[in-house]
C-alpha cells in the first residue's frame, strides 16, 4: 500500500476536528452536488423562475419586481455552472472513469500556496472561511486546473465538452490547482481557525 500523501484545504461549511476522518465512496456526495442540484429558487410566493416568467408577461413586455428578477438570476446561475458540472461528470466517466469524481470527493490542495490561491478566490466571492487544515490519505487523487473548467458562457455543449476533456487531460502548469480527493481522509493539523 501507498504512503499517505499529505493535503491542504479550505473549510467553508462545518469545522472539522483533528483527528476526524471523512470518507467518500461511490455513495457519498459533496456539497458541490448539494449546492448545483438541490437548491431551488422561489419567491415569497413560491413560484420559481419559469412561473415567474409565465406569469409576468404583459403586451408591452415583461415587468418584474427586483425579488422575482434575484430569482432568475440565482436560478440562471445555479443552472449554468449544474451544467457545466454534469457536462464535466459525463466527460469523466466516459473517458476518465479511474479518476475521483467533482461531486463525490474533497477538494484539497497539494501545497499551502495553492491553498492561498484558492483562499483568495472564495473571499473575492465573499464566502466564510472557517478553518484552513493539514489532511493526509492514500485516496485517489486527480490535479486539475480549475481554469480550464468549462466557462459559465453561452458558448455550444459540443464546445463545453471539449474544455471539459482539457480539463481531464491534466498539465503540469496549473493556474489555479485543484485536487479531487477520495477514500479515507484524516485531519492531522488544524492550521488556522477564522470566526
Amino acid at each position: 500500500m501507498d504512503k499517505p500523501k499529505e493535503y491542504f484545504h479550505l473549510v467553508t461549511n462545518k469545522k472539522l476536528e483533528l483527528g476526524q476522518k471523512i470518507i467518500f465512496n461511490k455513495d457519498t456526495n459533496n456539497k458541490l452536488y448539494d449546492f448545483f442540484f438541490k437548491k431551488e429558487f422561489r419567491n415569497d410566493e413560491g413560484k420559481d423562475c419559469f412561473d415567474i416568467i409565465n406569469s409576468g408577461s404583459t403586451p408591452s413586455g415583461l415587468l418584474l419586481n427586483e425579488e422575482d428578477t434575484k430569482i432568475i438570476h440565482k436560478y440562471n446561475d445555479i443552472t449554468i455552472r449544474g451544467i457545466r458540472e454534469l457536462i464535466v461528470e459525463m466527460v469523466r466517466l466516459k473517458y476518465y472513469h479511474n479518476y475521483p469524481s467533482r461531486l463525490n470527493c474533497l477538494y484539497v490542495s497539494k501545497t499551502y500556496e495553492d491553498l492561498l490561491k484558492w483562499k483568495d478566490v472564495f473571499e473575492s466571492y465573499n464566502r466564510k472561511i472557517l478553518q484552513l487544515v493539514k489532511l493526509r490519505s492514500n485516496g485517489n487523487s486527480f490535479e486539475g486546473d480549475g481554469e480550464l473548467l468549462p466557462k459559465e458562457d453561452g458558448v455550444s455543449f459540443d464546445k463545453k465538452i471539449s474544455q471539459a476533456k482539457e480539463y481531464w487531460q491534466g498539465n503540469d502548469n496549473c493556474r489555479l490547482s485543484e485536487v479531487l480527493l477520495d477514500g479515507e481522509i484524516e485531519v492531522i493539523k488544524i492550521i488556522n481557525e477564522y470566526e
